[in-house]
């Protein structure tokens, strides 16, 4: 009996090898237009492959959906990034100006300071700080060449800060009033009672040679004396806090809180002169005639 050879030649295989990837690849490429023919052709045929390509068409058409979405996050991402980086920056240059606005209010208020009550003085920024073990002191951007030297006071609107105790020709060094190594001569305004302000290891200051017999008491407030140069009468140096009273000593002490933080001045005023200008210099009513 005669054998049938069912086993097809190389080359159909190829031809329907490529066929079937080309179909393959139609589903899944153009799965929509194929649909689209099968459906015209018309044929059961055509409807029964068309469902199939409904399903591809679907997942074809989720893919290409999600993959845009996909593409359209990236490019808000990238915005969005580019937005933070506009508003940091927005951020650090409102920063900078809010800064630039506080300190030009302090220095007007420093110079109208200085125009009512010390025309003769010389207003200075602080550029460095030294509070190490051995000195308190703050760097001046003032110098020998602006006519500052040593032992000229140096203040705020608010109060002492401290002495000129070294100048170049361009920066001063200044000992601070909480620095031990100081010494103003101190008034007590509702007493009346003088004696001398000295700093304190820990930051604070010291009025020390109060007499005996004062009834100086805290929340009294100290004032520069004016009996020593440097400082004129009347400028604030601190608050007593507390009052030492030792048994057999000749005098008492307090502790004050120091008018001005030191570590927190950014500008200052140096006294030139040590008078302060009265009130009827300052509106410039005439003295009277001897």
């Amino acid at each position: 009996m005669r054998m049938v050879n069912l086993r097809a030649p190389y080359s159909a295989r190829r031809v329907a090898l490529v066929l079937a990837v080309i179909l393959v690849l139609g589903f899944l490429l153009f799965p929509a237009q194929l649909q689209s023919v099968f459906q015209q052709v018309g044929s059961p045929l055509g409807w029964i492959i068309s469902w199939p390509l409904q399903a591809v068409a679907g997942i074809h058409d989720s893919i290409a959906d999600i993959w845009g979405r996909y593409v359209a996050l990236q490019s808000v991402e990238e915005e969005n990034q580019q937005l933070r980086r506009e508003l940091d920056l927005l951020k650090e240059q409102n920063g900078q100006l809010r800064e630039a606005s506080v300190a030009t209010e302090r220095f007007s208020a420093l110079l109208e300071f200085k125009r009512q009550v010390l025309p003769t003085s010389v207003a200075a920024q602080v550029i460095g700080r030294d509070t190490g073990n051995w000195y308190k002191t703050i760097i001046l951007n003032k110098g020998a060449s602006d006519g500052l030297q040593s032992d000229q006071g140096v203040i705020t609107p608010a109060g002492v800060v401290g002495r000129v105790v070294k100048t170049t020709t361009s920066t001063a060094v200044v000992l601070l009033v909480t620095d031990p190594n100081n010494a103003i001569a101190g008034l007590i305004q509702r007493t009346r009672d003088e004696g001398i302000v000295e700093g304190t290891t820990q930051g604070q200051a010291r009025l020390k040679y109060i007499p005996l017999l004062s009834n100086a008491r805290p929340g009294d407030h100290v004032v520069t004396s004016g009996l020593v140069g440097g400082f004129p009468r009347g400028i604030p140096i601190g608050t007593i806090i507390r009052i030492d009273k030792e048994e057999e000593a000749l005098f008492q002490s307090a502790e004050l809180s120091p008018e001005v933080d030191p570590n927190r001045v950014e500008e200052v005023l140096v006294i030139q002169s040590s008078s302060i200008p009265t009130e009827g210099d300052r509106l410039g009513v005439p003295k009277p005639k001897s």
